[in-house]
């Protein structure tokens, strides 16, 4: 599949439907969230970096909510734990095609990968020292958030960790405004139009559900991590490191 400039929501309003994640969104994904989410090539790469230092030998590292894979080439490059091998997880079958083929042209062969499209939330979770959950936590019913990450805290292995990256809330209007803007701001130098951004705002604002800083880390308490800390914030995005 060849990968374009994202221009989904340039068409008319007319024609939008509710974000999903389809071919259509597939052709154009790396495009889309490198410009619309501050920060997240250095998100990706310091993934890498967490999983090659708390990857233990002989266990599983999950990347739910993969998509391209990105986060699993990452922590494949990284990884150099032995028997360590990656679980990548996606509910898109468009996703999962496209990322396989990504897989293939790896040059990186010494951590094996298997690619799942399947529903995260019925995955088992187990003798796992690293799991990443990339901008994926937002997609789920909130309802359903305490029981996964529960469910992920139970999988890991003592020394476990659980990498984080979501789209946040603030409590404050005025904070709410200011990050928001800047975020705007962030997507205009990168070429989106005012009209390309109320659409996908319009388009997100079913499905993606961003808490606060707060609420993440008492729900991460709640399930038994015994630290959690953000590690990166830029503007309304953040990432954050869970230890069991």
């Amino acid at each position: 599949m060849k990968q374009r400039t994202d221009d989904i929501y340039a068409a008319p309003l007319e024609e939008m439907i509710d974000f999903q994640f389809d071919e259509r969104v597939v052709s154009v994904f790396p495009d889309m969230i490198q410009r619309s989410v501050p920060g997240y090539g250095m998100i990706i790469s310091n993934i890498g970096i967490l999983a090659g230092k708390y990857a233990q030998a002989g266990s599983h590292c999950y990347d739910l909510g993969c998509s391209l894979g990105a986060a699993t080439l990452a922590m494949r490059q990284r990884i150099t734990q032995p028997e360590c091998d990656i679980i990548a997880v996606d509910n898109s079958p468009a996703m999962i095609k496209r990322g396989r083929e990504l897989l293939a042209l790896d040059t990186t062969p010494t951590v094996p990968v298997t690619m799942i499209c399947a529903d995260l939330l019925e995955v088992a979770i187990e003798n796992a020292s690293v799991v990443v959950l990339n901008f994926t936590l937002q997609f789920i019913p909130p309802a359903e958030r305490l029981a996964l990450i529960e469910r992920i805290n139970a999988g890991l292995r003592p020394g476990g960790v659980l990498i984080l990256s979501e789209k946040i809330a603030f409590v404050e209007p005025g904070r709410q405004q200011f990050h928001e803007e800047l975020h705007h701001d962030f997507k205009r130098a990168n070429g989106y139009s005012d009209l390309e951004i109320s659409q996908k705002r319009s388009a997100l604002e079913k499905v993606l559900i961003p808490e606060t800083l707060a609420c993440h880390r008492q729900r991460l308490q709640v399930a038994g991590f015994s630290f959690a800390d953000p590690w990166f914030q830029c503007f309304n995005f953040a990432s954050m490191v869970a230890l069991k």
